[in-house]
Protein backbone atom coordinates (compact mmCIF):
# COMPACT_ATOMS: atom_id res chain seq x y z
CA UNK A 1 0.00 0.00 0.00
CA UNK A 2 1.07 3.74 -0.89
CA UNK A 3 1.29 6.14 2.20
CA UNK A 4 -2.01 7.70 1.18
CA UNK A 5 -3.58 4.25 0.88
CA UNK A 6 -2.06 3.99 4.44
CA UNK A 7 -3.67 7.22 5.65
CA UNK A 8 -7.04 5.98 3.64
CA UNK A 9 -7.21 2.68 5.42
CA UNK A 10 -6.77 3.22 8.69
CA UNK A 11 -9.15 6.18 8.52
CA UNK A 12 -11.95 4.27 7.23
CA UNK A 13 -10.85 0.83 9.07
CA UNK A 14 -10.16 -0.85 5.71
CA UNK A 15 -7.42 -3.33 6.99
CA UNK A 16 -4.73 -1.32 6.72
CA UNK A 17 -1.04 -2.69 6.59
CA UNK A 18 0.50 -1.26 9.14
CA UNK A 19 -0.09 2.05 11.30
CA UNK A 20 -0.30 5.83 9.48
CA UNK A 21 3.17 7.48 10.39
CA UNK A 22 4.18 11.26 10.83
CA UNK A 23 7.51 11.25 12.14
CA UNK A 24 9.54 14.59 11.20
CA UNK A 25 13.20 14.30 10.07
CA UNK A 26 14.26 11.60 7.90
CA UNK A 27 11.94 9.44 9.65
CA UNK A 28 8.46 7.78 8.27
CA UNK A 29 6.30 9.84 7.07
CA UNK A 30 2.87 9.46 5.06
CA UNK A 31 1.50 13.06 4.86
CA UNK A 32 2.83 16.19 2.39
CA UNK A 33 1.79 19.00 4.70
CA UNK A 34 0.87 22.44 4.03
CA UNK A 35 -0.83 25.49 5.07
CA UNK A 36 -1.42 28.99 3.87
CA UNK A 37 1.31 31.48 2.99
CA UNK A 38 1.79 34.67 4.90
CA UNK A 39 -0.38 37.51 4.27
CA UNK A 40 0.25 40.16 2.12
CA UNK A 41 -1.53 42.52 4.57
CA UNK A 42 -0.49 41.83 7.74
CA UNK A 43 3.04 42.68 9.11
CA UNK A 44 4.23 40.67 11.85
CA UNK A 45 4.88 42.28 15.22
CA UNK A 46 7.34 40.88 17.79
CA UNK A 47 9.02 42.62 20.60
CA UNK A 48 10.72 41.92 24.08
CA UNK A 49 10.21 43.35 27.34
CA UNK A 50 12.58 41.65 30.14
CA UNK A 51 12.37 38.32 29.94
CA UNK A 52 8.30 38.26 28.20
CA UNK A 53 8.21 38.40 23.96
CA UNK A 54 5.13 39.70 22.82
CA UNK A 55 3.48 39.34 19.68
CA UNK A 56 0.82 40.17 17.38
CA UNK A 57 -1.03 37.62 15.31
CA UNK A 58 -3.22 38.12 12.32
CA UNK A 59 -6.67 38.66 14.66
CA UNK A 60 -4.66 41.46 16.39
CA UNK A 61 -4.68 39.92 19.54
CA UNK A 62 -1.60 40.08 21.63
CA UNK A 63 -0.07 37.26 22.78
CA UNK A 64 2.77 36.79 25.48
CA UNK A 65 5.65 33.76 26.14
CA UNK A 66 8.53 33.50 28.46
CA UNK A 67 11.58 33.97 26.56
CA UNK A 68 12.51 29.89 25.52
CA UNK A 69 10.25 28.22 26.89
CA UNK A 70 7.09 27.19 25.13
CA UNK A 71 6.38 27.94 21.54
CA UNK A 72 3.19 29.25 21.67
CA UNK A 73 2.34 31.54 25.09
CA UNK A 74 -0.86 33.28 26.16
CA UNK A 75 -3.21 36.21 25.36
CA UNK A 76 -2.12 39.03 27.06
CA UNK A 77 -4.75 41.56 25.23
CA UNK A 78 -7.59 40.38 23.09
CA UNK A 79 -8.78 42.08 20.24
CA UNK A 80 -11.76 42.48 20.49
CA UNK A 81 -12.02 43.95 24.09
CA UNK A 82 -15.29 44.82 24.41
CA UNK A 83 -18.21 43.69 22.80
CA UNK A 84 -19.20 47.34 20.72
CA UNK A 85 -16.25 47.17 18.35
CA UNK A 86 -17.42 43.75 17.52
CA UNK A 87 -18.99 45.63 13.92
CA UNK A 88 -15.79 46.93 13.50
CA UNK A 89 -13.82 43.46 13.81
CA UNK A 90 -11.09 43.03 11.29
CA UNK A 91 -10.88 39.38 9.99
CA UNK A 92 -7.82 38.13 9.08
CA UNK A 93 -7.81 37.65 5.05
CA UNK A 94 -7.63 33.66 5.23
CA UNK A 95 -9.57 33.48 2.36
CA UNK A 96 -7.66 35.37 0.11
CA UNK A 97 -6.69 33.04 -3.02
CA UNK A 98 -3.85 34.05 -3.18
CA UNK A 99 -2.55 32.54 0.41
CA UNK A 100 -3.02 29.33 -1.73
CA UNK A 101 -0.72 29.23 -4.63
CA UNK A 102 2.24 27.68 -2.50
CA UNK A 103 -0.76 25.24 -1.25
CA UNK A 104 -1.58 24.48 -4.67
CA UNK A 105 1.86 24.53 -5.91
CA UNK A 106 3.17 21.51 -3.57
CA UNK A 107 0.11 19.55 -3.82
CA UNK A 108 0.36 19.58 -7.70
CA UNK A 109 3.93 17.63 -7.26
CA UNK A 110 3.46 14.24 -7.43
CA UNK A 111 3.20 12.80 -4.47
CA UNK A 112 2.10 9.17 -3.23
CA UNK A 113 1.24 10.75 0.47
CA UNK A 114 -1.73 12.12 2.12
CA UNK A 115 -1.81 15.33 1.67
CA UNK A 116 -3.19 17.55 4.71
CA UNK A 117 -2.98 21.09 5.77
CA UNK A 118 -3.29 22.62 8.82
CA UNK A 119 -6.23 25.55 9.72
CA UNK A 120 -4.74 28.74 11.56
CA UNK A 121 -7.83 28.16 13.43
CA UNK A 122 -11.72 27.15 14.44
CA UNK A 123 -14.79 28.69 15.87
CA UNK A 124 -13.92 27.85 19.56
CA UNK A 125 -10.70 28.34 19.60
CA UNK A 126 -10.48 31.86 17.37
CA UNK A 127 -13.26 32.93 19.23
CA UNK A 128 -12.44 32.38 22.65
CA UNK A 129 -8.53 34.13 21.64
CA UNK A 130 -10.49 37.12 20.56
CA UNK A 131 -12.36 37.65 23.88
CA UNK A 132 -9.89 36.15 26.65
CA UNK A 133 -11.17 32.11 27.86
CA UNK A 134 -12.07 33.51 31.45
CA UNK A 135 -14.49 36.53 29.73
CA UNK A 136 -15.34 34.42 26.74
CA UNK A 137 -16.89 31.75 29.21
CA UNK A 138 -18.95 34.11 31.09
CA UNK A 139 -20.28 35.59 27.31
CA UNK A 140 -21.43 31.67 26.68
CA UNK A 141 -23.89 32.92 29.10
CA UNK A 142 -24.35 36.52 29.03
CA UNK A 143 -23.94 37.31 25.89
CA UNK A 144 -25.48 35.00 24.01
CA UNK A 145 -26.77 37.52 20.92
CA UNK A 146 -23.21 38.42 20.44
CA UNK A 147 -21.58 35.57 20.48
CA UNK A 148 -23.96 33.63 18.15
CA UNK A 149 -22.70 36.69 15.88
CA UNK A 150 -19.30 36.22 16.28
CA UNK A 151 -19.20 32.43 15.93
CA UNK A 152 -21.01 33.20 12.16
CA UNK A 153 -18.26 35.52 11.18
CA UNK A 154 -15.43 33.16 12.68
CA UNK A 155 -17.24 30.22 10.76
CA UNK A 156 -17.80 32.05 7.73
CA UNK A 157 -14.21 32.54 7.45
CA UNK A 158 -13.13 29.42 8.20
CA UNK A 159 -16.33 27.56 6.24
CA UNK A 160 -14.33 29.97 2.92
CA UNK A 161 -10.67 28.95 3.83
CA UNK A 162 -11.68 25.25 4.02
CA UNK A 163 -13.08 25.92 0.27
CA UNK A 164 -9.64 27.48 -1.11
CA UNK A 165 -8.21 24.00 0.44
CA UNK A 166 -10.02 21.38 -1.33
CA UNK A 167 -9.69 23.73 -4.47
CA UNK A 168 -6.03 23.68 -3.72
CA UNK A 169 -5.50 19.86 -3.69
CA UNK A 170 -5.87 18.85 -0.14
CA UNK A 171 -7.10 15.42 1.16
CA UNK A 172 -7.66 16.64 4.36
CA UNK A 173 -7.87 19.53 6.65
CA UNK A 174 -6.56 19.61 10.71
CA UNK A 175 -7.63 22.24 13.58
CA UNK A 176 -6.92 22.66 17.12
CA UNK A 177 -9.42 23.11 19.02
CA UNK A 178 -8.60 22.31 22.98
CA UNK A 179 -12.20 21.11 24.49
CA UNK A 180 -10.85 19.57 27.74
CA UNK A 181 -8.60 19.57 31.22
CA UNK A 182 -7.16 17.32 32.85
CA UNK A 183 -10.56 15.04 33.88
CA UNK A 184 -13.08 16.62 32.18
CA UNK A 185 -14.23 19.07 29.35
CA UNK A 186 -14.63 22.51 29.45
CA UNK A 187 -18.00 23.02 27.86
CA UNK A 188 -20.42 20.68 28.65
CA UNK A 189 -22.41 18.29 26.26
CA UNK A 190 -25.65 20.32 26.27
CA UNK A 191 -24.12 23.53 25.69
CA UNK A 192 -21.60 22.46 23.34
CA UNK A 193 -24.35 20.65 21.15
CA UNK A 194 -26.60 24.10 21.00
CA UNK A 195 -23.76 26.83 20.95
CA UNK A 196 -20.96 24.92 19.20
CA UNK A 197 -22.08 21.92 16.81
CA UNK A 198 -24.34 23.85 14.30
CA UNK A 199 -20.66 25.85 13.60
CA UNK A 200 -18.59 22.40 13.60
CA UNK A 201 -21.22 20.42 11.36
CA UNK A 202 -20.94 23.23 9.10
CA UNK A 203 -17.35 23.06 8.71
CA UNK A 204 -17.13 19.76 8.31
CA UNK A 205 -19.63 19.51 5.75
CA UNK A 206 -17.77 21.89 3.47
CA UNK A 207 -14.61 19.77 4.11
CA UNK A 208 -16.40 16.71 2.84
CA UNK A 209 -18.25 18.16 0.19
CA UNK A 210 -14.61 19.19 -0.58
CA UNK A 211 -13.38 15.32 -0.77
CA UNK A 212 -11.64 15.82 2.46
CA UNK A 213 -11.09 14.10 5.78
CA UNK A 214 -11.70 16.00 9.01
CA UNK A 215 -8.75 15.84 11.65
CA UNK A 216 -9.07 17.66 14.97
CA UNK A 217 -6.69 18.29 17.70
CA UNK A 218 -7.86 18.48 21.39
CA UNK A 219 -5.90 18.50 24.67
CA UNK A 220 -7.31 17.03 27.76
CA UNK A 221 -10.38 14.55 27.92
CA UNK A 222 -12.81 14.93 25.88
CA UNK A 223 -14.44 11.59 26.27
CA UNK A 224 -18.23 13.44 27.05
CA UNK A 225 -17.92 14.93 23.70
CA UNK A 226 -16.68 12.02 21.48
CA UNK A 227 -20.24 10.74 20.31
CA UNK A 228 -21.42 14.17 19.34
CA UNK A 229 -17.80 15.46 17.42
CA UNK A 230 -18.12 12.60 15.67
CA UNK A 231 -22.11 13.45 14.56
CA UNK A 232 -20.80 16.76 13.60
CA UNK A 233 -18.51 15.17 11.36
CA UNK A 234 -15.20 14.79 12.52
CA UNK A 235 -13.24 11.51 11.21
CA UNK A 236 -9.98 11.14 13.24
CA UNK A 237 -8.79 12.33 16.75
CA UNK A 238 -5.05 13.78 17.13
CA UNK A 239 -5.06 13.48 20.83
CA UNK A 240 -1.35 14.16 22.43
CA UNK A 241 -2.66 12.30 25.85
CA UNK A 242 -3.92 9.61 25.50
CA UNK A 243 -3.04 8.16 28.71
CA UNK A 244 -6.04 10.56 29.87
CA UNK A 245 -8.12 8.34 28.32
CA UNK A 246 -9.63 4.35 29.05
CA UNK A 247 -7.64 3.30 26.24
CA UNK A 248 -9.34 -0.12 26.08
CA UNK A 249 -12.70 1.67 25.94
CA UNK A 250 -11.04 4.71 23.83
CA UNK A 251 -10.47 2.56 21.39
CA UNK A 252 -13.75 0.13 21.96
CA UNK A 253 -15.72 3.71 21.33
CA UNK A 254 -13.53 4.57 18.04
CA UNK A 255 -13.69 1.30 16.55
CA UNK A 256 -17.72 1.71 16.98
CA UNK A 257 -17.54 4.85 15.07
CA UNK A 258 -14.90 4.07 12.46
CA UNK A 259 -12.67 7.28 13.45
CA UNK A 260 -8.96 6.79 13.80
CA UNK A 261 -6.62 8.00 16.69
CA UNK A 262 -3.85 10.57 15.40
CA UNK A 263 -1.38 10.61 18.48
CA UNK A 264 2.11 10.50 19.54
CA UNK A 265 2.93 8.19 23.07
CA UNK A 266 1.34 10.30 25.77
CA UNK A 267 3.48 13.43 26.56
CA UNK A 268 2.20 14.54 30.11
CA UNK A 269 2.16 10.73 31.62
CA UNK A 270 5.02 9.13 29.77
CA UNK A 271 7.43 10.83 27.74
CA UNK A 272 8.70 13.23 30.02
CA UNK A 273 9.29 9.99 32.45
CA UNK A 274 12.40 9.32 30.18
CA UNK A 275 11.97 6.09 31.31
CA UNK A 276 12.81 4.06 28.37
CA UNK A 277 10.81 1.00 29.26
CA UNK A 278 8.09 2.37 29.85
CA UNK A 279 8.30 4.73 26.82
CA UNK A 280 8.97 1.38 24.79
CA UNK A 281 6.27 -0.84 26.69
CA UNK A 282 3.64 2.64 25.86
CA UNK A 283 4.44 3.20 22.47
CA UNK A 284 3.37 -0.70 22.04
CA UNK A 285 0.46 -0.76 24.10
CA UNK A 286 -0.80 2.04 21.99
CA UNK A 287 -0.21 0.45 18.27
CA UNK A 288 -1.78 -2.79 19.13
CA UNK A 289 -4.93 -1.30 21.19
CA UNK A 290 -5.10 0.99 18.26
CA UNK A 291 -4.39 -1.86 15.32
CA UNK A 292 -5.97 -0.95 12.30
CA UNK A 293 -7.32 2.57 13.11
CA UNK A 294 -3.87 4.37 14.29
CA UNK A 295 -2.08 7.30 12.76
CA UNK A 296 1.70 7.46 15.26
CA UNK A 297 3.20 10.44 15.38
CA UNK A 298 5.94 12.53 17.27
CA UNK A 299 5.71 15.44 19.05
CA UNK A 300 7.14 19.08 17.55
CA UNK A 301 8.16 20.64 20.71
CA UNK A 302 10.33 18.41 22.55
CA UNK A 303 11.74 21.25 24.42
CA UNK A 304 8.70 22.58 25.77
CA UNK A 305 7.77 19.29 27.60
CA UNK A 306 11.11 18.35 28.87
CA UNK A 307 11.63 15.65 26.27
CA UNK A 308 15.04 14.66 24.85
CA UNK A 309 16.00 13.46 21.22
CA UNK A 310 16.80 10.22 22.43
CA UNK A 311 13.67 9.58 24.36
CA UNK A 312 11.28 10.84 21.33
CA UNK A 313 13.55 7.96 19.12
CA UNK A 314 12.94 4.99 21.65
CA UNK A 315 9.13 5.93 21.11
CA UNK A 316 9.34 5.92 17.37
CA UNK A 317 11.57 2.89 17.03
CA UNK A 318 9.06 0.81 19.86
CA UNK A 319 6.33 2.26 17.56
CA UNK A 320 7.90 0.30 14.22
CA UNK A 321 9.22 -3.10 16.21
CA UNK A 322 5.47 -3.04 17.50
CA UNK A 323 4.12 -2.44 14.07
CA UNK A 324 6.68 -4.95 12.22
CA UNK A 325 7.80 -2.05 10.32
CA UNK A 326 12.14 -2.54 9.67
CA UNK A 327 13.82 1.31 10.13
CA UNK A 328 13.91 1.87 6.71
CA UNK A 329 10.28 1.45 6.50
CA UNK A 330 10.07 -1.35 4.54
Amino acid sequence: MTPREIIYANLEHQGPDRPGMDFSGDRLNDFRWAGLSPSLTYQPKIWVEGNMEYSVDEWGNVWRRIVGMSQSGEIFTPALADWGSLDKLQLPDYDDPRRYEGMRQAFAQPTDRFKLVFLPGWVFASSRYLRKMEIYFMDLVEYREEIDRLHALVTGLFERTIRLCGDAGAEGIIFCEDLGVQDRVLIGPAMWRDVFKPHYQRLTAAAHESGMKVFMHSCGYNWELIDDLVDAGIDCFQFDQPAAYDLPALAAKFKQHKVALFSPVDIQQVMPTGDRAYIEAEAERLVKTFNGFLIAKNYGDLHGIGVQEEWDMWAYRAVLKAAGIRENGA
